[in-house]
């Protein structure tokens, strides 16, 4: 990019109006931010104004109207849908007789999964990354709002949005992370003896119970959406009272990203009874929603862990991120790994209050993970018999 090319930063309310391949130039190969998924929440009713998701992405332009870079931003006026919590730093500043809502948020909603939030050319330099996240800031300041949140970023963001002034925010999720393993038996056989047995046994009762297929591309049907949304609305009404995503959005995630979904599904005397949703990215299946009706013991871990290494050994993917939370994932090979979240904060008071809580929660999860992997990690250690 010619550093005399004059930028502009403008806002749009309806991604629609974005040229798809002009996005995606920005946005590259992962699956979430591409226009398709992000355009099919908005199409589908899933995050609008109406479910307290008001998109307002930020455009990056150069001089001829070509877009250089872009974010996926939205007006928030509740903290739902987004998996990194902060209820609590808006009840705290609500008592205080501050204002939380509305506030700002980059991200994909209702998406536990990292991945790149400031979407640049290959080509843009890092001065069209600090103007990207300038026009967020301005954008803050220009509507009043109390807070700006990045969500499930990339390290090297993370770090780019804490230069700038953002507070870093430290989680974490449990990655299943590909050795070069030939087979689900050669994986298994970087387990220690205790955990391989447990898992062959979970793998035995839970195939015992059920017939499961893996649908991707032109094997997707409406009839197989019709079922998986039934386990989805059933796990929502028990976790949280309402389903996020519409049934449209998956009827147009299987019209036009085919290719990248692979569906689990499982089938009981002939009925389908429980499913997991993943997409397909270069180098990563991503485990997203997960539904099931009925009683299937170890099912949950056969369909959405299992078939997932399977799969990502078979295609040769280096990882599985299976979601969010979900400590029980390690005993079953997936091991905690650091996730990030950045934070501007209006209020100078309140942004000091914030940032103390942030120093003592980073400690807190660091020496959790340190402390999972070492005394839940499922792998053989030196000295460990076969």
């Amino acid at each position: 990019m010619d550093g005399a090319d004059r930028l502009t930063l403008r806002v749009v309310d309806r991604l629609a109006t974005v040229p798809a391949a002009a996005w995606d130039a920005c946005a590259g190969d992962h699956p979430f931010v591409t226009h398709t998924f992000l355009q099919a929440l908005e199409e589908s009713g899933s995050a609008t104004a109406e479910t307290g998701w008001l998109p307002q992405h930020l455009l990056l332009e150069d001089s001829s109207g070509k877009l250089i870079g872009a974010a996926p931003l939205y007006v928030k006026s509740h903290s739902y849908g987004e998996y990194v919590f902060d209820h609590g730093w808006a009840d705290a500043y609500e008592r205080a007789g501050g204002r939380y809502y509305p506030k700002l948020q980059v991200a994909v909603p209702f998406t536990p999964v990292p991945g790149p939030r400031l979407l640049l050319q290959p080509e843009a330099g890092g001065e069209a990354m600090r103007l990207l996240i300038a026009g967020l800031i301005e954008v803050a300041k220009r509507t009043e709002v109390s807070s700006l949140h990045i969500t499930f970023p990339t390290r090297a963001e993370c770090d780019a949005l804490v230069n700038a002034g953002f507070l870093r925010r430290v989680g974490r999720q449990f990655h299943w992370e590909n050795q070069g393993y030939r087979s689900f038996d050669d994986f298994l056989g970087a387990l220690n003896a205790r955990k391989r047995k447990q898992i062959k046994r979970e793998r035995r009762d839970a195939n015992a119970a059920v017939r499961i297929e893996l649908l991707s591309g032109g094997d997707l049907k409406p009839h197989h959406w019709d079922a998986f949304f039934r386990f989805y609305t059933s796990t929502s009404d028990r976790k949280w009272g309402a389903p996020y995503l519409t049934r449209e959005f998956f009827d147009l995630l299987g019209e036009r990203m085919a290719d990248r979904i692979l569906l689990v599904m499982a089938k009981h005397n002939g009925r389908y009874v429980a499913g997991a949703l993943n997409l397909i990215g270069s180098d990563t299946l991503y485990g997203r929603n997960w539904g099931c009706i009925g009683n299937f013991p170890f099912l949950h871990f056969e369909a959405c862990y299992y078939r997932a290494i399977d799969f990502a050994i078979a295609r040769g993917l280096k990882r599985v991120e299976a979601g969010a939370q979900g400590p029980h994932k390690l005993q079953r090979g997936y091991l905690p790994q650091p996730t990030y979240s950045a934070h501007w904060i209006r209020d100078p008071g309140f942004r000091r209050a914030v940032a103390d809580f942030l120093r003592r929660e980073t400690v807190a999860v660091e020496n959790e993970m340190e402390e999972l992997e070492q005394s839940l990690s499922p792998f053989r250690r030196e000295g460990d018999g076969p």
